[in-house]
């Protein structure tokens, strides 16, 4: 089952319920099924008592529902037949769950907004979304949904939270949101005003929905400039960087510079969501469980996970949990020096089972070492006994997502600062279980380019890309992340050019560890 979302901004009254009409009708015109569901957050029942001049006409179903005329509209545009369920209000919906509270049915649990409320409204829609409504047996393909209202109401926020979650719930790529907004023409100058467009595509956002349509209502068409700005201000690429170093944003200079050369070729916004590596840990939360909640928000609502270099052991064991995030939850990701190290850490405990395996670096005596101290580096010098300086990579296959970013024959050029690598004896066990280091050096011996099976993305380099990005030709392993968060990376693999993205799908990780639900803030 797939979920159109139609939300408002601005003001009310800008044809949401046309607009979902519309979208029904074209779904339906390409051979899809579709039902339709429109929420009202107001606190009646039902249409049934309401003035018409406080909400126009009482549109009547054949089940006697007195509901919304947008149903009305929906009826007509798309030649179904709805029922009473197809219109949710507050006020069903918290007569339900007091209705659930009253028999017991939650066991003397304290009922609340989150869970129970947001609870109801999701299985609500799961439920009716599957009822067929055009005479035929079987479940619709699409539901389209339409949120009343404009987004900032207080009166809404239960029903944003709820399909906040419920994008969760569906899965990637199953809910696609489109806002419809106002654009402005100020009487004196003449010119479209993009501003409350930002703002209201800022809020709806920050709630936790990330629209990938925009619908905008305006005296006149659209100039091209209009839509190009409102196009780059709503499709945002939302990178998890999680380092040592997040309090001065200098530290990653270069890498945020790659960032952003990518973001300009994939036609993207780049939003950075800065987390403090160890403040995703377990100490983290006993120290600070306010900031530890907000780290792991910030994880869940990026689009991919990047790892930079870093030396030292503080927030090491963070690093390994968000690299462990991004694997089980098919999230991109890409790692940088010791983010490869961390990631191989991370795989070694988890997959091969290893659950002391750690670097030399920060534990010199583990059972395990998954990374080691590389035999011409320098045990009592810092400055200048690294591995530095431009070295070659060489693919050991060309069939892989490295080289076909990359787009050159047998071996890259790229620049290193390390002093560790990837242990060579325990290579075969990464391999047999799925970790395929796909480059190496000249000898052979040594793990350049690691790259995770049946995953969207997951890649990691020993040597700093970042450092030969330029904003014309931007570093290959940082466009595939940008790429694979905009859900564009198989169709650029495949030969086609970059065009304008589209929403990036959606996250999956909506609690903590330890099932406690994030905050939506």
């Amino acid at each position: 089952m797939k979920y159109v979302l139609v939300t408002g901004g601005v003001v009310s009254g800008l044809g949401k319920g046309v607009t979902a009409s519309s979208i029904g009708v074209l779904l339906k015109g390409c051979g899809h099924r579709v039902t339709c569901i429109k929420i009202d957050p107001y606190l009646n029942t039902d249409a049934g008592t309401m003035s018409p001049f406080e909400h126009g006409e009482v549109f009547v179903l054949d089940d006697g529902g007195e509901v919304d005329l947008d149903l009305g509209n929906y009826e007509r545009f798309m030649d179904i037949t709805l029922n009473r369920d197809n219109n949710i209000t507050t006020g069903k919906i918290y007569q339900a769950v007091i209705e659930r509270e009253r028999r017991g049915d939650y066991l003397g649990k304290t009922v609340q907004v989150v869970p129970h409320i947001t609870d109801a409204i999701q299985d609500w829609i799961a439920r009716v979304a599957a009822v067929p409504v055009d005479g035929r047996d079987g479940h619709p393909d699409v539901c389209v949904i339409e949120l009343g209202g404009t987004v900032g109401d207080i009166e809404s926020m239960p029903f944003i939270e709820a399909l906040r979650q419920f994008q969760f719930r569906v899965g990637p790529g199953n809910l696609c949101c489109v806002h419809v907004s106002l654009v402005p023409v100020l009487g004196v100058v003449g010119e479209q005003k993009t501003k409350p467009t930002q703002h209201s595509v800022a809020v709806l956002r920050s709630l936790g929905l990330n629209p990938a349509l925009l619908a905008c209502r305006s005296q006149e068409p659209l100039a091209d400039s209009v839509r190009q700005k409102l196009a780059l201000f709503c499709q945002a690429c939302h990178i998890a960087m999680v380092g040592k170093y997040t309090g001065l944003s200098d530290a990653y200079l270069s890498v945020i510079k790659a960032l952003q050369h990518a973001c300009l070729k994939c036609n993207r916004r780049l939003e950075i969501e800065w987390v403090e590596a160890a403040e995703l840990e377990e100490e983290g939360k006993k120290d600070n469980p306010e900031a530890y909640k907000q780290a792991w928000a910030r994880l869940s609502r990026s689009d991919a996970i990047l790892v930079p270099g870093g030396f030292g052991s503080r927030g090491v064991e963070g690093m390994v949990l968000a690299a462990r995030h991004a694997r089980t939850q098919a999230k991109p990701f890409l790692g940088i020096c010791l983010g490869m190290q961390v990631a191989v850490i991370e795989f070694a405990r988890d997959v091969l089972g290893m659950a002391d395996a750690n670097s030399v670096e920060f534990e010199a005596a583990t059972e395990h070492p998954a990374v080691v101290f590389m035999p011409e580096g320098s045990t009592t010098h810092k400055g200048g006994t690294m591995r530095l300086g431009s070295r070659r990579t060489m693919f050991e296959t060309m069939d892989c997502v490295a080289a076909k970013l990359y787009q050159v024959d047998q071996y890259v050029m790229e620049r290193h600062r390390h002093r560790y690598e990837v242990n060579p004896t325990l290579v075969p066990q990464l391999e047999a279980a799925g970790l395929h280091f796909v480059g190496k050096d000249d000898s052979g011996a040594r793990m350049e380019i690691m790259e995770l099976q049946n995953h969207p993305f997951y890649v990691a380099c020993q040597f700093h890309p970042e450092f030969k990005s330029r904003p014309g030709k931007p570093s290959a392993l940082f466009l595939g992340l940008v790429l694979a968060a905009s859900g564009k990376l198989d169709g650029y693999l495949t030969g086609n050019t970059i065009k304008s993205p589209a929403r990036a799908p959606p996250r999956k990780f909506a609690r903590l560890p330890d099932g406690t639900p994030l905050p939506t803030c």
